[in-house]
């Protein structure tokens, strides 16, 4: 198996332990010690290590009821795996998202050492129960850093 056979089949392994197992620590494994989280388009440096990109994960994801998670194609070359998708969240309050992802992820030694998700902050903002945005914004920077 190649290079990128292998970490594009991690990828999907990734993309099963979060949306379908919601397993936030599991899905923290997959990083290596250094590893970088970010979420883009939002003001913050993002997650490192396994602790703390679990921890960031269980913070945004975990008060959603219902998560749907539709692959439209996966790339691979080298240490790089870029996914197009879209995540539909359902809110116990009625609300749902449908949030059009490009993901990027790095491999080295079969660790994700960098995961960039890029997303339209506007579409989520607007979409999401305020309750939710406002749970969010008592978390800080520090909040996922060692």
């Amino acid at each position: 198996m190649s290079e990128s056979e292998r970490n594009k089949a991690r990828v999907v392994e990734f993309w099963k332990r979060l949306y379908e197992d919601r397993d936030y620590d599991a899905v923290g494994e997959f990083f290596a010690a250094d590893g970088l989280y970010q979420d883009v388009p939002t003001p913050d440096f993002g997650a490192v290590g396994p602790e703390n990109v679990a921890k960031r994960l269980r913070i945004g994801l975990e008060p959603i009821e219902k998560h749907e998670h539709e692959t439209h194609r996966i790339v691979a070359e080298g240490d790089t795996v870029i996914t197009e998708h879209t995540e539909h969240w359902y809110f116990h309050t009625g609300e749902k998202v449908s949030l059009p992802f490009v993901s990027v992820q790095t491999f080295r030694d079969d660790k994700i050492t960098l995961w960039r998700d890029y997303f339209d902050l506007n579409t989520l903002m607007s979409n999401a129960p305020p309750w939710w945005i406002e749970r969010l914004a008592k978390f800080t920077q520090e909040d996922f850093s060692d």
